[in-house]
């Protein structure tokens, strides 16, 4: 079971490499694609003696660029993907914000029942979302409608869809582990991001850096 949940583990963060990367590639190549046509016309008007090939490979650069018309809608795509599937992601390593100044006020065991109320909320919203958002995807299903500049691919609009109701029904399982958790004292809350402890230590490193770091 543990080696299943590493190997699940390291899936999802090279799944969020992937997709930041094909974003990040995307984006790239229609930004150099729609400022490189430029180059070979100013250097075509300049250097008259290869005028001819100069011209055509702007002219083909510049059809290319024409031709992505898909690139902003698959950077939608997988921005949507991103954000979904690090849903999940964020419950695992306790990503998400919280504030939570109140609650550490009080003694260990109403930390722990303030815990459970809170996963139990938690568990109630992502799994009517899951619940929602799959018969929402469903019906994409059955209008079978292609997605934005993405249908000539194949692509339809339910392909892009179907990480919200996987997204949270990731998350539903991220918050079930917290909240068994919970119930064996192993923790007392959601386990979320604190950023005024973040910005103390950070702070304090800043104030008193670490021999190494000095020349």
């Amino acid at each position: 079971m543990n080696a299943l949940r590493r190997v699940w583990d390291h899936f999802e963060e090279m799944f969020i490499a992937l997709l930041l990367a094909a974003m990040t590639l995307v984006t790239f190549g229609y930004v150099i694609l729609n400022n490189l046509y430029t180059l070979f016309y100013n250097l075509a008007d300049h250097w008259q003696a290869a005028a001819g090939i100069l011209f055509a490979i702007g002219d083909a650069i510049l059809a290319m660029a024409q031709a992505m018309t898909w690139s902003i809608a698959m950077t939608k795509a997988l921005f949507a993907w991103l954000i979904f599937f690090g849903l999940s992601y964020g419950v695992r390593i306790a990503g998400h914000i919280g504030v939570d100044t109140l609650v550490k006020l009080t003694t260990r065991p109403v930390q722990r029942a303030l815990g459970i109320v809170a996963c139990l909320s938690c568990l109630l919203y992502v799994g009517l979302m899951a619940v929602a958002s799959l018969e929402w995807t469903q019906t994409l299903f059955v209008a079978a409608i292609g997605a934005e500049d993405l249908g000539h691919y194949g692509i339809q609009q339910w392909h892009i869809g179907l990480i919200v109701p996987l997204g949270f029904a990731l998350a539903f399982i991220r918050y079930t582990e917290i909240f068994v958790r919970i119930l064996q004292n192993r923790q007392t809350g959601l386990g979320l991001a604190d950023e005024a402890a973040e910005a103390l230590k950070l702070t304090e490193q800043e104030e008193h850096p670490r021999k190494d770091d000095q020349p």
